[in-house]
């Protein structure tokens, strides 16, 4: 394992690694920013979204359903990439400080763990659809609603992957 596949791996938290980062990060006056979701295709959406979190505060942490969370959300066919993948291929954006794998369907309880500065969603949600707008706002937090990337989302990628597949699973060329 070289270097940089280290220090990639070095920004996936769990427990107490997760405290003794948030404890530094505090400890500097950093300004910690939390965002969520399952990232099971990374594309341009993804990337664009993260990079305007980041620039919102010091630290992006991102929290990453696991594989038993993202079937309990999206259903059995789902994810297409497995959890160490989907924390991995994430923690390699220069823009996400952290990556933390939670196992509920909600991170509610990782929010209160971290409790951010901000908590980011897309504006696919309204503010009270936001899981924890309201503890993060009872400590003096607030929420960011960002714009997604039109045309953009995993869900609509898998979409076209299968409706361009042909009977044998193999895809077919635009």
């Amino acid at each position: 394992m070289n270097d940089k596949t280290k220090i990639i791996r070095a920004k996936i938290l769990s427990g107490s690694m997760l405290d003794r980062a948030l404890a530094y990060w505090r400890f500097r006056g950093s300004k910690i920013v939390f965002t969520n979701g399952c990232f099971d295709i990374l594309h341009l959406g993804h990337a664009e979204y993260l990079a305007k979190a980041s620039g919102l505060g010091d630290v992006l942490v991102a929290g990453v359903n696991t594989d038993s969370s993202v079937r309990a959300i999206k259903g059995s066919l789902r994810p297409l990439q497995d959890e160490k993948s989907r924390a991995f291929l994430l923690a390699s954006f220069s823009v996400v400080s952290a990556v933390v794998l939670f196992e509920e369907e909600t991170p509610l309880e990782l929010i209160k763990r971290i409790k951010p500065h901000i908590l980011v969603k897309g504006n696919d949600y309204r503010l009270e659809e936001i899981v924890g707008h309201d503890i993060v706002a009872e400590w003096g937090g607030r929420v960011e609603i960002i714009d997604l990337v039109e045309g953009y989302s995993s869900s609509s990628i898998i979409g076209k992957i299968y409706r361009s597949s042909g009977k044998n699973g193999s895809l077919r060329p635009d």
